[in-house]
């Protein structure tokens, strides 16, 4: 295993489900877990990775496609759980985890960096309709990947946070206008659109037309919705809106899609 950089895959990422992990030489960290259980152990198996040798997952929000499988995979290989003191009272007023041990349950509070093994974590705050939702920032080695879904829109202290990458899962949840004429009810409808909602196709190009920098070399579209956006249509608008603001898409960096049900390739950053 190489001793510079670290290596991550987007085990999922959709309406759905959501997961990512990311390794180092010295840990093994998931960031949320979606999904069942067992479908996140088949994920990390397309990687060639088994969840007995994780060390921790971090939890972005208590949303249910984020940590359906945080319990099941915290009790049976005994990891370490890290969320805000919020989340965390939100998630056990709940029940949303089911038993945890005392001793598994850390707190991770929104706008500090968490030195973890050999990798430093930043978290900074979104605004989602959930308690207390923070995202992250990996940092190593002079490098760095940057996670941004749900959230509503992206202030300039976010776009501050998160300039200059090296890689991004940056949301493109729906497309506007199939969100509009689509089945869901209006009031589901004004929730995504909202301040407190998910990111559009255009304000997911719109976010890295802002923050991408001279080391960015993959953007990685996330969390896509399966009722309300078509990947074609999510990576065309990223790649269009980049061209048209004079980016080199597919010179200087790439674009690339995610899937809800598989995992991308293990990859070094």
């Amino acid at each position: 295993m190489t001793t510079s950089g670290f290596k991550y895959s987007i085990l999922a990422s959709g309406s759905t489900g959501n997961s990512f992990y990311l390794e180092t030489p010295k840990k093994r960290i998931l960031v949320d877990a979606g999904l069942s259980g067992k479908k996140i152990t088949s994920l990390l198996a397309e990687i060639g990775r088994d969840p007995k040798d994780l060390d921790a997952i971090l939890v972005t929000h208590e949303h249910k496609d984020h940590i359906h499988g945080v319990g099941v995979l915290a009790r049976k290989y005994h990891l370490d759980i890290y969320a805000n003191e919020k989340t965390w009272q939100v998630m056990d007023e709940q029940n949303m985890l089911g038993k945890i041990a005392v001793e598994q349950k850390h707190i991770f509070e929104r706008g500090k960096v968490l030195t973890f093994g050999d990798v430093d974590i930043e978290s900074f705050g979104v605004s989602h309709d959930a308690v207390d939702p923070q995202f992250y920032r990996f940092m190593k080695d002079d490098k760095s990947f940057v996670m941004l879904t749900d959230t509503g829109y992206v202030s300039d202290r976010m776009a501050g946070i998160i300039e200059n990458a090296d890689a991004y899962l940056i949301e493109s949840n729906h497309d506007v206008e199939i969100l509009r004429s689509g089945m869901y009810p209006w009031k589901l409808k004004q929730r995504i659109l909202s301040d407190k909602g998910h990111l559009s196709n255009e304000d997911g190009a719109g976010t890295m037309i802002r923050t991408i920098g001279n080391k960015t070399k993959k953007i990685y579209l996330g969390h896509l919705s399966k009722e309300n956006n078509i990947k074609e249509l999510a990576h065309m608008t990223m790649e269009n809106n980049l061209l048209q603001a004079d980016f080199a898409v597919g010179k200087d960096f790439q674009v690339y899609d995610t899937s809800p049900d598989s995992a991308t390739p293990l990859s070094l950053i």
